[in-house]
C-alpha cells in the first residue's frame, strides 16, 4: 500500500420538530411547492426569528450522546452566500461558538475499536430545493428554515468501510434518541465527505476533494472507494489532485467535477442581530443527560449478558432500536431467545428488506405474540420449520394466527409413523441408485431422499422422523 486515505465528514441531521427552526411553518414532507412558507423563513423585511425550543433540546441530546461538551452560551451567526435556494442571501448558522464541541464516537473496525473525534456540532437552518427541468430551474422554499444539526468530524477516518461504520453507528444513536427519522431519501440525513490521500509516512495532508450527492450509506461507501482509486491513479500518473467539489453518479458509479475550489469562501460571518445570545444553564443540560436512553453499545452488552446471545447476534439486534424492542417483547413470551434472534435476522428481516418496510412497523405487521405462537407450534411438532417459513408472509399480510392458516390449508405436520413409513418406502423404491449411494456412505444421498419425502408430503413430514425411518429401512433392506 503506497497511500493513506484521510476522510472527514460533515453530517446534516434534520431534527424532528413539527415547525421550522425560527417560525411556525410546518416541516411536513411532500407538501405542494412553496406552501409552507412565511415572511420569517423567506426573510421579508421586518420579520423576526424566534428559536424553536424543541429543536434546541433535541440538539443538546444528540451532542451529549456523542460525548460533546455542550456550551452554556448560545449565539447565532449569519453566513452570507448568494444562491437561488437561499431567499435571505444568508443562512442562519453558528460560527465561532457552536452548540457543542470536542466529542467522539467509537466504531468497530477489523483492527479493533477506533475513536473518531468530533470537532463540533452546530445548529443551522436548511436552504430551499432547486428543481431543474429541460426549460427552467425552479425553487421550492418549503424546506427553507428546516432545523438542522451539523456534526463535523476530525479527519480521523481512513477508509470507506470506517466511514460506513461511523455513519451506521451515528444513525443508530439518532434513532435511539428519536430525534430524527434519518430518511436519506427525504433529505433528513445528508453527508458530505472531504477526502484526500497521501504517501504512507507523510504528515502533511494531501489536496482534498469534497464529495456530495450521496443518497445512501452504500452510495457513500461506493463513492469513497471510487474517489480513492481515482486519486491514486492521478498521483501514480504524476498529476496533481485539484481541490474541487465532486458529485457522485449512482447510475454510472463514478464521481464527476461540479466546481473547483481555488480558495476558501469568505462567508462574511457576523452575529445575527435579530437573535439575542442567551445561556443554557448547566442544570438544564444535566437533566437532559439524565433522561438519555440506553444506547446501542450498552444494549448490545446487556443482550449478551441477559439472553446469552453471541456478540454478532446482539450487535445486529441492538443496531436498530425497534428491532431490539421487538426482540425483548418476544423473549418475554417465549423462552428461546436464540431462536427468536434467528428468525428476526433471517426470514423476518428478509421480508422487511424485500418489501422496503422499516423495523418500526414490524410490531404492527407481526405482533410478537403471533411470532412466538408460531415458534411454539414448531417446538410441539405441529408444523415443520419449512411450513413455518412458508406461512410467515401470509401471517404478516393477512393478520391471521398461524394456527388458523394451518387449519385452513391442512398444513399440520405428519408424525404418524405408519403413514411416513409408507411414503418413505415408495421414495426408496423410486430411487434405487440413490439408495446404493447412501449405502456406500454418501451423506448427500440421505438429504436427497429426505427432500423427496418432503416434496410428496408438501413439506408436512416430520424431518427428524423421516431421517430415522429412512436409515432404519435402508439398514434392514
Amino acid at each position: 500500500m503506497k497511500y493513506e486515505t484521510v476522510i472527514g465528514l460533515e453530517v446534516h441531521v434534520q431534527i424532528n420538530t413539527n415547525t421550522k427552526i425560527f417560525c411556525s411553518c410546518s416541516t411536513e414532507f411532500g407538501a405542494p411547492a412553496n406552501t409552507h412558507t412565511c415572511p420569517v423563513c423567506l426573510g421579508m423585511p421586518g420579520s423576526l426569528p424566534v428559536l424553536n425550543e424543541k429543536f434546541l433540546k433535541h440538539s443538546i441530546k444528540v451532542a451529549l450522546a456523542i460525548d460533546c461538551t455542550v456550551a452554556n452560551f448560545i449565539k447565532f451567526d449569519r453566513k452570507h452566500y448568494f444562491y437561488p435556494d437561499l431567499p435571505k442571501d444568508y443562512q442562519i448558522s453558528q460560527y465561532d461558538k457552536p452548540l457543542a464541541s470536542n466529542g467522539h464516537l467509537d466504531i468497530d473496525t477489523d483492527a479493533g475499536i477506533k475513536r473518531i473525534r468530533i470537532l463540533r456540532a452546530h445548529m443551522e437552518e436548511d436552504a430551499g430545493k432547486l428543481i431543474h427541468t429541460p426549460t427552467a430551474s425552479l425553487v421550492d422554499y418549503n424546506r427553507t428554515g428546516t432545523p438542522l444539526l451539523e456534526i463535523v468530524t476530525e479527519p480521523d477516518l481512513n477508509s470507506a468501510d470506517e466511514t460506513y461504520a461511523y455513519l451506521t453507528q451515528l444513525k443508530s444513536i439518532l434513532e435511539y434518541l428519536e430525534v430524527s427519522d434519518c430518511d436519506m431519501e427525504k433529505g433528513s440525513l445528508r453527508c458530505d465527505a472531504n477526502i484526500s490521500i497521501r504517501p504512507i509516512g507523510q504528515k502533511e495532508l494531501g489536496t482534498k476533494t469534497e464529495l456530495k450527492n450521496m443518497n445512501s450509506f452504500k452510495g457513500i461507501r461506493d463513492a469513497l472507494n471510487y474517489e480513492i482509486k481515482r486519486q491514486e491513479k492521478q498521483l501514480d500518473a504524476g498529476n496533481l489532485i485539484i481541490q474541487e467539489t465532486r458529485l457522485w453518479d449512482e447510475t454510472k458509479q463514478k464521481t464527476f467535477s461540479m466546481r473547483t475550489k481555488e480558495e476558501a469562501h469568505d462567508y462574511r460571518y457576523f452575529p445575527d442581530p435579530d437573535l439575542v445570545p442567551f445561556t443554557v444553564d448547566s442544570l438544564t443540560i444535566e437533566n437532559i443527560r439524565k433522561a438519555l436512553p440506553e444506547f446501542p453499545k450498552a444494549k448490545k452488552q446487556r443482550l449478551i449478558s441477559e439472553y446469552d446471545l453471541s456478540e454478532y447476534d446482539a450487535g445486529v439486534i441492538s443496531a436498530d432500536k425497534h428491532l431490539g424492542l421487538y426482540f425483548e417483547q418476544a423473549a418475554k413470551q417465549y423462552n428461546n431467545p436464540k431462536n427468536i434472534c434467528n428468525w428476526l435476522m433471517g426470514d423476518i428481516m428478509n421480508y422487511l428488506n424485500t418489501n422496503n418496510i422499516p423495523a418500526i412497523k414490524l410490531k404492527d405487521l407481526l405482533p410478537p405474540k403471533k411470532l412466538t405462537a408460531m415458534l411454539e407450534m414448531i417446538d410441539q411438532n405441529i408444523i415443520s420449520g419449512k411450513i413455518a417459513k412458508k406461512i410467515l408472509p401470509e401471517i404478516i399480510t393477512t393478520g391471521k394466527e398461524a394456527s388458523v392458516i394451518i387449519k385452513e390449508q391442512n398444513l399440520s405436520q405428519i408424525s404418524d409413523t405408519s403413514e411416513l413409513e409408507s411414503i418413505i418406502k415408495q421414495v426408496i423404491t423410486e430411487n434405487d441408485k440413490v439408495v446404493e449411494e447412501l449405502k456406500s456412505g454418501k451423506d448427500q444421498a440421505l438429504m436427497f431422499l429426505v427432500g423427496q419425502v418432503m416434496k410428496k408430503t408438501r413439506g408436512k413430514a416430520n424431518p427428524q422422523m423421516v431421517n430415522a425411518i429412512i436409515n432404519k429401512q435402508i439398514n434392514n433392506s
